[in-house]
């Protein structure tokens, strides 16, 4: 009797977990992943040497700011941008140099590939690539946003090729 109300114990803690955790990925469906898209590094690959070229993305909240970035260690290209967030997986972005305005929709999901741990999608996006990743570890904290992002940037570039 005892091994059959363990048993179904066990089975009871399964299926709340299992329902725990479809009940998450449906928020994180919704919103598109809005919390994990901003004040995050993303890039479409680890750089594989000094000379390989990697693209960055980085939405910041604090003022509202973001860039896209094609760089290895010694060369790059970058646009920073302004936008206001749609909170429906979207965002309108302004690239105050040109003038040009765009509205890019995104979806960001824990993944595990390429040993990162997150994936986004962006669509509608004149700059940058369609697909990044990014990495635990790699949000950009919120009182030091534009800094930070540098730093984060600057550390990306000097990190040993995996």
């Amino acid at each position: 009797m005892k091994k059959l109300l363990v048993i179904l114990l066990l089975i009871l803690i399964g299926y709340l977990l299992w329902r725990w955790w479809h009940w998450h990925d449906q928020q994180v469906a919704q919103d598109h992943g809005q919390a994990l898209v901003y004040d995050r590094l993303w890039v479409d690959h680890m750089p594989r040497g000094e000379t390989d070229s990697f693209q960055v993305f980085a939405a910041v909240t604090e003022q509202p700011i973001g860039i896209f970035q094609a760089a290895s260690v010694w060369k790059g290209n970058w646009e920073l941008f302004r936008y206001e967030p749609r909170g429906d997986g979207g965002m309108e972005i302004l690239y105050p140099q040109s003038r040009d305005k765009e509205r890019v929709r995104y979806h960001a999901v824990s993944c595990r590939q390429k040993d990162f741990d997150y994936c986004l999608e962006l669509a509608g996006a004149s700059h940058g690539v369609k697909r990044y990743f990014s990495q635990r570890g790699w949000e950009i904290g919120a009182a030091r946003g534009p800094e930070m992002l540098r730093q984060k940037v600057a550390a990306l570039l000097a990190a040993p090729p995996r």
